[in-house]
Parts: C-alpha cells; sequence; structure tokens
C-alpha cells in the first residue's frame, strides 16, 4: 500500500512540475504514471552508480553536483517515456528541481508511520517501547 501512495505522490510532483517549468509537458496521465516509475526506477538504480562515479566533484561542490545528476536523469527519462517531453537540459533540471522539491513537501504533509519521509526514524514503526514506564506501574 505504500509503494502506491508514493507512487502517486510522484506522479501528483511530476504533473506540478511541468505545470510550474516551462518546456515540460506530459500529455496524459498514463505518461505521468510511466514518467513516475521510470524515474523512480532511475534513481533506485543508476543515481547511486552516478553520485559514486562523480564523488570528488560532489565533494568539491559541496553536494550541489547532485543538482545536475538529477536535472540528467529528468531528461533522461523523457527520453524513455513517450508523451513526457522536456524541452532541453535546463529545461530538464529546473524540472527536477521543482519535482524534488514538491515531492519532499508532500512526502513531509503524507508522512504516515510507516515511511521516513524526512521524520525520524525510531518514531511511528510500530514497535513496542524498550523503556519501562515506573510511575504507570506505582499508580496502577
Amino acid at each position: 500500500m505504500l509503494v502506491i501512495i508514493r507512487l502517486t505522490l510522484n506522479v501528483i510532483s511530476l504533473v506540478l512540475a511541468a505545470q510550474l517549468c516551462p518546456g515540460i509537458s506530459i500529455t496524459n496521465w498514463q505518461a505521468a504514471l510511466a514518467a513516475a516509475l521510470v524515474l523512480g526506477l532511475f534513481n533506485l538504480f543508476l543515481k547511486p552508480v552516478l553520485v559514486f562515479l562523480t564523488l570528488p566533484i560532489n565533494l568539491l561542490s559541496f553536494g550541489v553536483f547532485i543538482f545536475f545528476i538529477n536535472g540528467l536523469l529528468f531528461y533522461a527519462a523523457s527520453r524513455v517515456v513517450t508523451g513526457f517531453h522536456v524541452d532541453g537540459y535546463g529545461s530538464a533540471l529546473l524540472g527536477a528541481f521543482f519535482y524534488s522539491a514538491i515531492n519532499l513537501l508532500l512526502g513531509i504533509f503524507f508522512n504516515n508511520k510507516g515511511g521516513n519521509n524526512g521524520g525520524s526514524p525510531r518514531k511511528g514503526r510500530g514497535r513496542r517501547s524498550e523503556v519501562i514506564d515506573v510511575e504507570a506501574k506505582i499508580e496502577s
């Protein structure tokens, strides 16, 4: 269920980024869904490899170069998915920035107990607490 929610949030983020950025167009909801899936797969498999390969420049730029990697993956996704069109790398860079920002905000807003969308990894996992509440034991 969490995967469907995250995918829906990614589609919403992509559609909003396309509305905000000139040079990005999505023809229909199927293209938005396919683009969100492709972006998710690119971020899962290609992004770690690209970050590792560009680690020296990433360290020198204090992580700013990751924005350029995101733009490259956004542009590559537009070349793979029909119905998702990005005019150039500048539009892809701006679109990737908006996509990431909107996705972050939606992830924080719709954060549920199972995910770690910027929240604390310790809270909301449904685990039993390892701390014994002494006051509650004395009162009962």
